[in-house]
């Protein structure tokens, strides 16, 4: 029953996207239900309760898109934690077109802005997510990145941060691979990557002081994803 709730959900979520523009509505369908993270952040419940989230790198508001219909979705599975409700969503891409697809589909409750993260003022939040982003920049920016998100959480927030594990080279080769077609099909500038071995991010991560939790987050895939789930108590 929980694969086709989570299909229908997808596809409503699709369909927030202007009719007119069918590659946002086939991309988001097609994303949210292959790529297994969307439906692991529902069910898990990883959000705090009225959480100011902010999504790093968020394109074309997939997640915030999602969201928002789990808000409004009726039959919701009860071995599921509770739809999220956060009281603010913001998202931050430096890609216009993106953005703008992103405000057709993410709801009241969310607001998206074309800045650059490496600059962009990320204010206050109890929730942060950068999905597949932070290898686009290099060392030093992705460790002030992570300095400033830290510093825009409060006590007991949550930084939600996927990292393709350099250390597993197969997966990894592929995963570079896939990311940089699907970059080149939507018309992205194609830029030297910048990866780490997971246990690299970990310790960035704590050394930051943050309690971090690694999640395997490629099943049914050939990636080499994982999902870095990482609490701030102080």
């Amino acid at each position: 029953m929980t694969d086709a709730f989570f299909r229908g959900l997808a596809k409503a979520a699709a369909l927030r996207y202007e009719a007119r523009d069918r590659f946002a509505r086939h991309f988001a369908f097609g994303k949210l239900t292959r790529d297994p993270v969307f439906r692991y952040l529902l069910v898990r419940g990883l959000f705090p309760r009225d959480a100011r989230i902010l999504d790093l790198g968020c394109g074309q508001g997939l997640l915030a898109a999602l969201l928002a219909q789990a808000r409004v979705q009726e039959n919701w599975p009860g071995n599921w934690a509770p739809a999220a409700n956060p009281v603010a969503y913001r998202g931050i891409d430096s890609s216009r077109r993106d953005i703008e697809r992103a405000a057709h589909a993410g709801g009241d409750a969310a607001t998206f802005t074309c800045d650059d993260i490496r600059s962009a003022n990320f204010g206050s939040a109890d929730a942060v997510v950068i999905l597949d982003v932070l290898h686009y920049v290099d060392h030093a920016e992705q460790e002030d990145v992570l300095r400033r998100v830290r510093a825009a959480l409060g006590r007991g927030g949550v930084l939600l941060m996927r990292v393709a594990d350099e250390s597993d080279a197969r997966r990894f080769r592929w995963t570079v691979w896939v990311d940089r077609l699907a970059m080149a099909l939507r018309g992205r500038r194609l830029a030297p990557y910048h990866c780490r071995p997971l246990e690299q991010w970990k310790e960035m991560l704590e050394a930051l002081g943050f309690v971090v939790e690694a999640v395997p987050m490629s099943a049914g895939t050939p990636f080499a994803n994982v999902l870095l789930v990482g609490r701030y108590h102080s």
